[in-house]
């Protein structure tokens, strides 16, 4: 729509819903480019078939989550939370995961 707008997070200045950045201040207010490169269907996969390894926290760039399920796949634990993990990955919006695992929040 071409009348949409929203509030800047940083000044409160109404803007379009296609601002790339608030013309009031300044601040960045979306993403340009491809994301963060990574996809959450991927990750729900990851979780399913390989997530008793953890191989899924380090598609996300969650490095210890992966190493501590590494050490602890044996006990089965990291299975469990893959599960559950697989689940929370598919029922997450495409927003959600982004702003949980994209690239900013790094």
């Amino acid at each position: 729509m071409a009348g949409e707008t929203k509030f800047c997070p940083e000044c409160g200045k109404e803007v379009s819903v296609n601002a790339v950045v608030c013309p009031g201040c300044g601040i960045q207010l979306k993403s340009i480019g491809l994301g963060s490169g990574k996809n959450r269907i991927v990750a729900a996969l990851l979780a399913i078939f390989l997530g008793g390894f953890g191989i899924q926290w380090f598609y996300l760039g969650k490095n210890l989550y992966g190493i501590l399920s590494l050490v602890f796949f044996w006990t089965g634990i990291p299975a469990i939370i893959a599960i559950i993990h697989f689940v929370l990955l598919l029922i997450s919006s495409d927003e959600d995961f982004n702003a949980k695992y994209g690239t900013e929040n790094k």
